[in-house]
């Protein structure tokens, strides 16, 4: 049997079209053949997510969203999402909105938990939560610095409002005299650089001749110290440390009453003896004052001897 020209066009035609729409869905992430699983999640807004944007977990692409639309009578938008119907997370888990980049949308990651005990079924709705993306994070960390810049520049305004106020006719013309006293004063400090330059180069010998002088007179220093650190030190110490111990033997003897010196110190009967000679010998020095002629006679012829009286006696 013959098949005719127009049944072989006819299942040309129709092969290319089931093609056609295979590819398509293939290129979408829509599954032809396979089973999913329809799953729902609610949010305030979900700008930037559009219809088939991929669904994934920890990455992986799982599924994709195949509607955004209101939730009848609220202006909450009710997301949809094909999963594979292999999946057995919990129902507990968390669908959430993401910023794939900075220019390529958003799109939705499951956060799964896993209880066997409440396993997520066709129709179930997930929890929703956005993750902050790039943009928002930005615009977190620079809404406190434009509230400082904001507030400088208020600041700043005001500053210079109070400036504007402070500076009458008569302070300016004050601060214009103190500019071009300043002027002056600087011009004069330069002058005054100059001439020391000037001072420098003309007594640059002098000057030569003062450091090399200090450097002569430093080697001679330094020369004197270490003759005086080569002395010898120790000799001189060591008679020092001699004599020290001498005379701490003869003071030792001394007090312990041994030589003359000791025996005068220490011995009391030689004390009272010397006492005594003493008073003897002053009574005879007084009585030679008195009368000298008892101890003294002198004559050119001779003359006898006079007796002394009882009283001279």
């Amino acid at each position: 049997m013959k098949i005719s020209r127009e049944i072989k066009t006819a299942i040309l035609i129709l092969g290319g079209v089931f093609l056609f729409i295979y590819g398509y869905n293939f290129l979408n992430g829509n599954a032809v053949f396979k089973r999913t699983k329809t799953l729902y999640a609610i949010y305030q807004e979900v700008e930037g997510l559009v219809s088939g944007a991929k669904v994934s977990i920890n990455g992986l692409s799982v599924g994709k969203i195949s509607k955004i639309d209101f939730l009848p009578n609220t202006t909450k938008i009710l997301v949809t999402m094909d999963v594979r119907q292999e999946l057995y997370f919990s129902n507990e888990s968390t669908a959430m909105l993401y910023e794939t980049g900075v220019i390529a949308g958003k799109a939705i990651s499951i956060v799964p938990v896993f209880d066997p005990q409440r396993v997520v079924n066709d129709g179930d709705t997930l929890k929703a939560s956005v993750k902050p993306g790039l943009t928002e994070l930005i615009n977190r960390q620079i809404e406190p610095l434009q509230i400082k810049i904001e507030s400088m520049l208020i600041s700043a305004d005001s500053l210079f409002a109070g400036v504007s106020n402070v500076l009458s006719n008569d302070t300016q013309a004050n601060l214009k005299s103190t500019l071009e006293n300043l002027s002056i004063t600087t011009k004069n400090l330069n002058n005054a650089s100059l001439a020391a330059v000037e001072i420098l180069k003309t007594n640059q010998e002098h000057f030569n001749d003062t450091f090399s002088n200090i450097k002569y007179t430093s080697e001679n220093l330094r020369l004197i110290t270490d003759s005086i650190s080569n002395v010898k030190f120790s000799r001189t110490i060591k008679s020092f440390t001699e004599t020290v111990e001498s005379l701490n033997k003869i003071v030792s003897n001394i007090e312990s009453g041994h030589g003359t010196a000791g025996k005068l110190i220490k011995d009391e009967a030689l004390y009272e003896y010397l006492t005594e000679a003493s008073k003897v010998l002053e009574s005879l020095l007084t009585d030679l004052k008195k009368h000298p002629k008892r101890y003294v006679q002198f004559s050119l012829f001779g003359k006898k001897e006079k007796t002394l009286t009882k009283e001279e006696n």
